[in-house]
């Protein structure tokens, strides 16, 4: 549905997007996951017509996006981080805004409005002024509104960011129905909980692909093994181990301890050194890596 081929984008000396290629199929959640800085919205911006390629081609269902920016735009609906509400309108007069823009047909707009307040779960706030919602009704509100054309593809730029936890939760709940409606899906965020949520992910830094698949297949090829336990003084058996070989990545939260090592034969090794020192670490044992394992071991390989 969207190809990107060895895409590059440049603003004076600074590379925004560093010959960055990969395919986003029909029906995809696919994630643009990396911090700030990374390149997710200049891609998004590119895949939406809003920005030209210094380098390379992006394709959205064949359509290169400059030659056929109009008929790409038919295609779409974009949501930038700051999606332009209008505060002194009621959510009822935004979506018929948005519909007069979009060019919805008349004669379907009053049911569409309808579904999306639905959809939106904004039904008893259809008369509040915009201003007056809270956050997360407000990016409810936008994406119901980028939704009011029917677009195939939905183009989301950090969606969530700003909003609490359950927001941020109930959001990704509409995201599931779109999804489930057939409709493609490309979001950026920097969060790598959200990032589990996706069919396909790409992990960005520093506008460079660092890795592409499933979030399930990310973490089978990690190439690594990942133990953690807990102790009384995390910080002081991390200190114990962090110049042994072999290790990868070393973090502590809380009472936990997290360790990434190339070879399974490690964990002997760095047990006997905690029993040696008598620092007690309870229940040290493999675990699940995750997205976040897969990524720091990326970044690591760029350094």
């Amino acid at each position: 549905m969207i190809a990107l081929d060895h895409l590059t984008k440049t603003f004076s000396e600074t590379i925004a997007v560093n010959d960055v290629s990969f395919n986003v199929g029909a029906g995809e959640i696919f994630g643009l996951i990396g911090p700030d800085g990374a390149g997710k919205t200049t891609m998004l911006r590119v895949m939406a017509t809003a920005m030209t390629p210094t380098r390379g081609r992006v394709t959205v269902d064949g359509r290169d996006v400059v030659r056929d920016a109009e008929a790409v735009k038919k295609m779409i609906g974009y949501m930038p981080q700051r999606f332009a509400l209008y505060p002194d309108l009621t959510v009822v007069e935004n979506l018929n805004f948005f519909a007069d823009i979009f060019g919805s047909p008349q004669n379907e707009r009053a049911a569409l409005v309808e579904k999306l307040l639905g959809f939106a779960r904004l039904d008893n706030f259809k008369t509040r002024y915009t201003k007056n919602l809270s956050g997360g009704m407000q990016k409810k509100l936008a994406l119901a509104a980028t939704l009011m054309h029917r677009p195939r593809i939905l183009l989301l730029d950090e969606p969530t960011t700003g909003v609490d936890p359950v927001s941020r939760r109930e959001f990704w709940d509409l995201l599931t129905n779109v999804h489930l409606e057939g409709v493609t899906i490309v979001v950026s965020t920097p969060y790598l909980d959200e990032a589990e949520r996706c069919t396909h992910v790409a992990l960005m830094h520093r506008g460079k692909l660092l890795a592409n698949d499933s979030p399930n297949q990310l973490r089978a090829n990690l190439g690594a093994f990942v133990f953690e336990g807990h102790s009384a003084h995390a910080r002081q058996a991390e200190r114990a181990i962090k110049n042994h070989a072999g290790i990868l990545n070393l973090n502590t939260y809380g009472d936990v301890i997290r360790v990434i090592v190339d070879d399974s034969s490690r964990f002997t090794n760095i047990q006997t050194e905690w029993q040696t020192r008598g620092i007690a670490v309870q229940n040290f044992q493999p675990v699940t890596a995750r997205l976040e394992d897969v990524f720091v071991l990326a970044i690591r390989d760029l350094r």
